[in-house]
């Protein structure tokens, strides 16, 4: 069974961090591009961040530039989005995603990718 699972989410307070990890099973995550998406209640789903399969070619929204960086342990199958100095505006359920074909890392177009994780929440509230 493929399967993508998120975990790491949770409650912190402004400026706080929190690393969230996306774990596949079932396929190998190096063959993949791997995204982030999150979505805020009421609001459209947004791309994050992206990383290429290979980890040298890399994509941040500029909501989170400077703030949240993206990485890959291909042995692990497992990509991580670490995420520094949040904002209560970062609040929102984050999905990882993997595309097996990207026309480019930089549209995030969620419609490229093949298979989603379930989701974790993440608050940002003091």
């Amino acid at each position: 069974q493929l399967q993508l699972v998120e975990s790491g989410g949770g409650l912190v307070q402004p400026g706080g961090s929190l690393r969230l990890s996306c774990a596949a099973s079932g396929f190998t995550l190096a063959n993949y591009a791997i995204g982030w998406f999150r979505q805020a209640p009421g609001k459209e789903r947004e791309g994050v961040s992206c990383i290429s399969s290979s980890g040298g070619g890399t994509y941040y929204a500029d909501s989170v530039k400077g703030r949240f960086t993206i990485s890959r342990d291909n042995a692990k199958n497992t990509v991580y989005l670490q995420m520094n100095s949040l904002k209560p505006e970062d609040t929102a359920v984050y999905y990882c995603a993997a595309a097996g074909f990207l026309l480019s890392i930089f549209t995030m177009a969620p419609s490229e990718y093949d298979y989603w994780g379930q989701g974790t929440q993440v608050t940002v509230s003091s």
